[in-house]
């Protein structure tokens, strides 16, 4: 499974680039705000930094709109995917950018019935947002197996991007489940590395070496 982080703080993104881990970026018009820089100053920062894929989000709502955005913000910097909301005049922004070679991940998928729609529109990613679902008490995880046994039934490409992950476990079972990439808030993807005997066992190995008074 590819791991992206979903931040626009550059140097976040830097430091775990850093680690080897990461395979590409998403940004919404939210994020970007709370960093109070021009949106397009940032992600053209943030395709500079990481080699893989960066979602952009458009505003319009209207397909016009999208597209004359969606194309702006192709224009950026060629490892720029435009994200599109899940609606009809999404999905048909969609098939049209596709169509024009433009990667596409069409985001705020809540059902499989979208995700079917956004694969039939030639979405390179579709977004199902987990955390969202758990937040109702519908199982996020459940609309991920769903979509992938759709995709699998049909060789659909589109990727099943596991969208607002909360915790770590939203991690294991998104992998467990059959997403093709998780994208991760900073804080989350640095925890993943973390266990109680991992630390207890370096304790110990340190506790052990420093004993014998040897360096390397």
């Amino acid at each position: 499974m590819q791991f992206f982080v979903d931040t626009a703080q550059a140097d976040d993104i830097r430091e775990l680039n850093g680690y080897g881990l990461l395979d590409g970026v998403t940004t919404n018009p939210s994020l970007i705000a709370k960093s109070g820089r021009d949106f397009r100053t940032v992600v053209g920062e943030i395709c500079e930094i990481v080699d893989g894929p960066v979602s952009a989000e458009v505003a319009a709502l209207e397909y016009e709109g999208m597209l004359r955005e969606a194309r702006t913000l192709a224009e950026i910097a060629d490892n720029v995917v435009v994200k599109l909301p899940l609606t009809l005049n999404g999905l048909k922004a969609c098939r049209r950018l596709s169509g024009d070679g433009i990667a596409t991940n069409v985001t705020l998928c809540f059902s499989a019935n979208q995700a079917l729609l956004a694969a039939k529109a030639g979405a390179t990613y579709v977004s199902p947002f987990i955390g969202r679902l758990d937040d109702i008490n519908i199982d996020g995880m459940a609309l991920i197996s769903d979509i992938r046994a759709i995709y699998d039934n049909y060789d659909f490409p589109t990727k099943i991007l596991a969208a607002s992950i909360r915790h770590a476990n939203h991690v294991k079972t998104a992998a467990l489940a059959g997403a093709d990439v998780a994208t991760i808030p900073p804080g989350v993807i640095r925890g993943l590395a973390n266990h109680v005997l991992t630390d207890k066992g370096l304790e110990q190995f340190l506790s052990d070496w420093e004993s014998t008074g040897q360096t390397l």
